[in-house]
């Protein structure tokens, strides 16, 4: 990014806090703003309208509301969002099902720092309508 972009705004979503604090440090180093972080699909969700972030990194499998349900929920309220999964689950059907209803990435745990920063930089490049690749 140079240095007249304003950085993208992020959004955490993870149930693991030191995953959580993992992903905004390593978010801060690469340039990007940290909009917020939770902890559950509901809060995410609820945090949504006062963060504005411009991208959501998101775990799949979290307590009360899958992340997919998170994406699905984003995708239909907030279609300008961008949304990268960032979750242990590398099945497959997983990563199929979240394509389907519009994740822009899909990154399996552990990752590699610049693997996070290098998607969330394809995803804000990558227009709304297109699918995912």
């Amino acid at each position: 990014m140079n240095s007249k972009e304003k950085p993208a705004r992020v959004l955490v979503v993870d149930d693991d806090t030191l995953m959580r604090e993992v992903l905004k440090a390593l978010l801060r180093d690469e340039g990007f703003e940290v909009a917020g972080e939770a902890r559950d699909g509901q809060s995410a969700l609820a945090l949504l309208d006062r963060s504005r972030p411009d991208i959501v990194c998101l775990d799949v499998n979290m307590p009360g509301m899958s992340g997919i349900d998170v994406l699905k929920n984003i995708r239909a309220s907030n279609p300008e969002i961008r949304v990268v999964m960032i979750t242990g689950d590398s099945s497959m059907g997983t990563v199929r099902e979240a394509v389907g209803f519009g994740a822009m990435g899909y990154i399996i745990k552990p990752f590699k720092a610049g693997r996070v920063s290098t998607s969330l930089r394809a995803a804000l490049k990558t227009p709304l309508d297109s699918p995912f690749g």
